[in-house]
């Protein structure tokens, strides 16, 4: 790690302990310089990386402050499980989500999109150009089922970050996340099988789970740490559940990470019960902290959990380039991946083989990371500027997407319909429900902030104002 990272790492790690409180001035350059034997240039490189994730402030000729506290809004409440299995529904919404193209008259704050317009893309885009135009047959073959081995060798070194140790020959190479999901859930499942889920919960898994004909047991979970356990221990005794399926970092949509404890307790009552863990790491990568919080899978010793993951929300969505480490279960998800695409397209991998293996994917990370932190604050300012003071909202660790409460009986599929009047669309909360709850909810993308970006958040508190008041 560069001397003003770790410097960086280590005035950071003080601000969020509570050392430097909100408004105190922090150490200056020259006695910070001295203190820690580096140039005054490293330090101040140090300060421009706090300034980027927001924990600094320049004052002129004052020298660097911690920023006073922001003023948060009260948190979603904890979700309510639906007591017994059920089956999905809310297709008809999820379509209406994302089954049109994007356009450039309407402002889509729903979707679970990147910003990829970062110049720290630029290699990735050259080798799939210069790719593309190699006249190298070995490019236009199917390639290996499991994917290239360059490609494995390079994920399961990023695997450690998280402290998973997984050899490139149990990683298979899947066309995007969506795929190893569905790959995991066909692996463990059968038809009528019941897989407890967070709740709320990625739209794709219960939309995957309606495909396969599978019922959903949806459990309580708190917006900062999580499934909650005590119920989940319940459930396990009550339901004969095939399998857990979670998104314990920087989860979509409330955006938390679930405490370290959390994970080896989870992992202990999977054990106990005999259940797999489909663990959904897509965006373990974008958390604000460092180190990036760890998988479950890093704890897992008997081959139990099922690691999914891509980098279509690091990355780019369309390079489609996902991967499974399914542990006992290697055989049936190659399989099943045999049986749902066979192999996955060549030029891709092995353009993301080169960018990785070229050392450029961390400083990507580490630019998007600040990004989405001053996102993540411009969109919470905005939402406690126009909307009305009585909504909830998450605070995310993680990623760029937000979720907000109205009052129990608010309808978010009616302000949909009225935003995309106006050249709005957010997604409906109900989509991340099996049973179709949290229709008085809504998730908002902050993956990029612009003055097009704020008022379209002026617009959609108005309209929240404005049918509040009906």
């Amino acid at each position: 790690m560069n001397l003003y990272r770790n410097l960086a790492e280590l005035l950071g790690a003080r601000i969020e302990q509570g050392l430097y409180r909100p408004g105190d001035r922090l150490p200056s350059v020259r006695s910070l310089s001295q203190e820690h034997g580096v140039s005054l240039s490293t330090v101040q490189q140090a300060y421009r990386t706090l300034e980027d994730r927001g924990l600094a402030t320049p004052r002129p000729k004052s020298g660097y402050f911690v920023p006073p506290a922001r003023q948060l809004p009260a948190l979603p409440e904890v979700s309510r499980t639906t007591q017994r299995p059920v089956e999905v529904s809310q297709w008809d919404q999820v379509l209406q989500q994302i089954g049109g193209a994007p356009t450039d008259t309407l402002i889509q704050l729903g979707r679970g999109r990147p910003d990829i317009s970062s110049p720290t893309l630029k290699p990735l885009l050259r080798s799939l150009s210069r790719l593309s135009r190699r006249q190298d047959l070995n490019c236009l073959t199917y390639g290996s089922l499991y994917g290239d081995l360059g490609l494995r060798e390079q994920i399961a070194r990023l695997m450690l970050d998280s402290g998973s140790r997984i050899a490139a020959e149990e990683i298979i190479v899947t066309t995007g996340c969506h795929e190893a999901l569905l790959t995991a859930l066909h692996a463990v499942c059968q038809p009528g099988d019941v897989v407890a889920v967070e709740s709320p919960s990625f739209h794709g898994v219960m939309q995957a789970l309606k495909g396969f004909g599978m019922k959903a047991l949806e459990l309580p979970t708190d917006p900062l740490t999580g499934v909650n356990l005590q119920a989940l221990e319940l459930a396990l005794e009550q339901w004969p559940i095939k399998a857990i399926q979670l998104t314990p970092n920087c989860n979509n949509p409330l955006g938390y990470i679930m405490p370290e404890a959390n994970k080896r307790a989870l992992l202990t009552l999977a054990q106990r019960h005999d259940v797999a863990i489909i663990e959904d790491d897509v965006y373990g990568d974008l958390a604000y902290s460092y180190p990036r919080p760890r998988t479950i899978k890093s704890f897992d010793e008997d081959g139990r959990v099922l690691l999914c993951s891509s980098v279509s929300k690091t990355l780019i969505p369309g390079l489609r380039i996902g991967w499974i480490a399914p542990g006992r279960y290697l055989d049936r998800a190659l399989h099943m991946k045999y049986m749902c695409t066979g192999s996955t397209a060549q030029v891709p991998q092995l353009a993301l083989a080169e960018f990785i293996k070229g050392g450029h994917y961390e400083p990507h990370l580490r630019r998007m990371r600040a990004q989405y932190q001053r996102g993540r604050d411009l969109m919470s300012e905005w939402i406690a500027r126009y909307f009305p003071p009585v909504v909830k909202v998450s605070q995310p660790v993680g990623s760029f997407m937000i979720w907000v409460e109205m009052p129990e009986d608010f309808d978010s599929h009616r302000l949909n319909r009225l935003l995309v009047e106006q050249g709005v669309q957010i997604a409906t909360g109900s989509i991340f429900s099996a049973a179709g709850k949290y229709r008085n909810c809504l998730r908002m993308n902050y993956s990029t902030t612009s003055d097009e970006v704020e008022q379209a958040l002026r617009i959609v508190g108005e309209t929240v104002a404005g049918m509040l008041v009906e």
